[in-house]
């Protein structure tokens, strides 16, 4: 059932909630003797904050098709520069972040602070499209790059069955859905295995191209900025490729409430991160130029493998292992920190309640994490994701700009607020500047996509004052609402989160 939120200031904490019962039905009013208090624990430690952001971040993407940026400069240095200002700028949002996450000190990330700063209407938009579009569809891409190159090495001389990939990738999400929802501890273990395992990845690619360095194969970089002509109107979709594979950095201030000494360790998770992606994504796309000149990456279908068959001969069979390794790593990465933005979302009345409850004996945001399995299927087994994803990217985009500017706003609104971690002033409003001008250049170079992305994000207008707003729903409906609670929280044994002291 969907609670009615209440509407409450900064200052007094945001929304606030009614009674609930917080033991399961079946108890009725008895205490179990000695249970531990149900609330979701602090266990992210600044080496699974780092792991979370940087196995969130690196993808497939690098790996497979980083051709996304090139197509739209037009030449190798202005590719180069994009990959570099995407990294800088994706910094910038995530040092705003960092003061958003020690500043308020409640997970949800961007949901949360353009709730606190701009109200439940745009907080309740932006929740909407995240649940039924973006994280389906955004994990289905990546589940179905983990399927492909898992495979792989078992279709070396054929194509590889569509049918066989979608299985594969079902299977994949069950894995990490099962994995999120039993343990929080070996999800965060999983992680930095797999951010090692990505690391590695990249540095295989990485030393190669260095020794290329060396030996003098600079040929490619020879009039870097000379190339084929590309419109100014074609940089921001080189922006939304190169900002999009930075994409993650916020990811750490979706499980602000479970993270060790927040104040301390997100900024500095953050910042490591960020510092290592950049050079990283910057040096992997050098070295690929060592080896691939401009026409052959556009043309390659995996520009990893490409580079890896040129030079590190049968060990490039290992390449889509290591790939299917770091979508893995994605995955895990990003349902374990959306599951949270949908448990508060829940909390605060805009989704269902069964959202914000908890195992009462894993403490983990079981219903929040298994939401998006049949969601998830649903977009893996139809449609055009690609499309969905370009329709969507822009209210992406448009919501962490509103954030990120939601921080300028609150240090005039709320001056003596407590900010740990300050950043300059310039850093927010350039960065929010960038996301909505990119926004805004993007309705005039994809009027089509951005326009069906806009009306899709707008039906969360009607929801909401279908769902939360309109308070005079049938009895027969509430009486179904509050039955079905009940009998999930039977059958999945979670209940509502304790206070924290």
């Amino acid at each position: 059932m969907v609670r009615k939120p209440v509407v409450s200031t900064i200052s007094k904490g945001g929304y606030l909630q009614g009674n609930v019962n917080r033991r399961l039905p079946s108890l009725g009013n008895k205490e179990p003797p000695g249970q531990e208090k149900v609330q979701l624990k602090r266990k992210v430690t600044l080496l699974r904050g780092i792991s979370i952001i940087i196995g969130t971040i690196i993808g497939a993407g690098i790996f497979i098709s980083p051709k996304g940026v090139l197509q739209n400069t037009g030449s190798v240095g202005m590719s180069l520069t994009i990959w570099t200002v995407c990294g800088v700028l994706s910094l910038f949002g995530a040092l705003s972040y960092a003061e958003l996450g020690t500043s308020i000190k409640k997970s949800g990330g961007h949901y949360t602070y353009i709730l606190e700063v701009f109200g439940p209407l745009p907080a309740f938009v932006r929740v909407w499209v995240e649940l039924l579009i973006i994280r389906p569809a955004a994990t289905a891409v990546i589940s179905l790059a983990f399927g492909r190159y898992i495979l792989e090495p078992f279709f070396i001389q054929c194509e590889i069955p569509e049918l066989a990939i979608k299985l594969v990738t079902a299977v994949g999400i069950t894995v990490v859905m099962v994995l999120n929802s039993m343990s929080v501890s070996w999800s965060a273990r999983i992680q930095i295995f797999l951010t090692f395992c990505k690391l590695t990845a990249i540095l295989i690619i990485i030393v190669p191209g260095v020794m290329q360095l060396i030996k003098g194969q600079t040929q490619n970089f020879k009039d870097a900025f000379s190339g084929r002509d590309s419109s100014i109107t074609r940089l921001p979709l080189a922006f939304y490729y190169g900002m999009y594979a930075y994409a993650g950095w916020f990811y750490l201030n979706f499980v602000t409430e479970e993270v060790e000494n927040p104040e301390k360790t997100i900024p500095l998770a953050i910042c490591i991160s960020m510092a290592i992606v950049t050079i990283g994504y910057v040096l992997t796309n050098v070295a690929y130029f060592t080896t691939i000149n401009a026409e052959e990456l556009l043309l390659s279908n995996a520009v990893a493998v490409t580079f890896s068959e040129r030079l590190l001969g049968n060990f490039s069979l290992a390449v889509p292992i290591f790939v299917a390794l770091s979508c893995f790593g994605s995955m895990n990465g990003g349902v374990f920190a959306v599951s949270r933005l949908f448990y508060v979302a829940s909390r605060e009345g805009h989704l269902p309640e069964i959202l914000s409850m908890i195992h009462v004996r894993k403490h983990t945001p079981l219903p929040a994490v298994i939401v998006l399995h049949p969601l998830t299927m649903i977009m893996l087994f139809s449609g055009d994701l690609d499309s969905l994803l370009n329709f969507l990217s822009f209210a992406r985009w448009l919501f962490i700009g509103l954030a990120v500017a939601g921080l300028i706003y609150l240090r005039y609104k709320c001056p003596d607020m407590h900010r740990p971690f300050k950043v300059p002033l310039f850093i927010p409003a350039l960065f929010s500047f960038t996301c909505l001008f990119m926004v805004a250049l993007s309705l005039y170079s994809d009027p089509f996509s951005t326009g069906i992305g806009f009306i899709i994000t707008l039906t969360g207008v009607p929801a909401y004052y279908l769902f939360i707003i309109w308070d005079k729903k049938p009895k027969w409906f509430r009486i179904m609402s509050e039955r079905l609670t009940r009998t999930l929280q039977i059958i999945l044994e979670v209940v509502p989160e304790e206070e924290k002291l």
